[in-house]
């Protein structure tokens, strides 16, 4: 089969898209926070190649087409920015404040786990760029002495695992600020956790986005130093 499908240009790029529109309608009915649409489609999609034998390669020469849209799809969220320019400039302090406080938490946080489950110093650099977009964590990782395939997975699991439950948190802490939610979500989440709060709404999405470009630019430039703690 996979000789068969690997001159299908597009097969990887159609299963992708038709498994994530099945994970949408799946979501839906669910109607849960935690039936996160793109956790789905990973599961999903993870079953279903093992189960038909088809080889990663094979998927991603098709599905690898779809890394084009990612960047229309990131400028794309300057719409939502633009629309909140008055409230982004009422918020300067606290937003400002709030990316810096969640880039410094990750880093603790990484260095504490590290330190207590006796992992090297390969391992933590690997992990600190974990709550950034993978163009930037990927970059840090290679800059610090990390391996950027575990940095990669561990980007991945975050996003996913963040936007999962983020409405869960949200009604556990009583969160209802729009700005306090969407800067949670893009600071801990990245991208995946801004297509969670452009759900929730247009403030939360354009907070959301802006908390995932600061704290990329807060990353590239302050994990280096927190890289020298192991």
């Amino acid at each position: 089969m996979n000789e068969f499908l690997a001159s299908k240009s597009y097969f990887g790029l159609f299963l992708g898209l038709f498994i994530f529109w099945a994970s949408t309608k799946i979501s839906g009915k669910l109607k849960s926070s935690l039936a996160n649409p793109l956790l789905i489609t990973t599961v999903l999609l993870i079953v279903l190649l093992t189960v038909l034998g088809i080889d990663y390669e094979t998927f991603d020469m098709g599905a690898s087409h779809l890394t084009y849209f990612l960047t229309p799809a990131t400028v794309a969220l300057a719409i939502p920015m633009y629309k909140q320019v008055s409230l982004l400039k009422k918020h300067m302090a606290a937003i400002g404040i709030s990316i810096l406080c969640g880039v410094a938490a990750n880093a603790v946080c990484i260095l504490v786990l590290c330190l207590l489950f006796g992992m090297d110093a390969e391992i933590y650099h690997s992990l600190l760029p974990k709550s950034v977009t993978t163009a930037i964590a990927i970059g840090v990782s290679a800059e610090i002495g990390g391996v950027p395939s575990l940095t990669v997975a561990s980007v991945v699991i975050t996003g996913l695992f963040g936007s999962s439950i983020a409405r869960l948190v949200c009604r556990i802490f009583r969160i209802k600020n729009p700005v306090a939610i969407g800067l949670s979500c893009g600071n801990s989440a990245h991208a995946i956790g801004t297509t969670t709060a452009l759900l929730m709404g247009e403030v939360e999405g354009a907070m959301s986005g802006l908390a995932m470009v600061i704290a990329g630019i807060l990353t590239a430039v302050l994990i280096p130093l927190a890289a020298g703690f192991m």
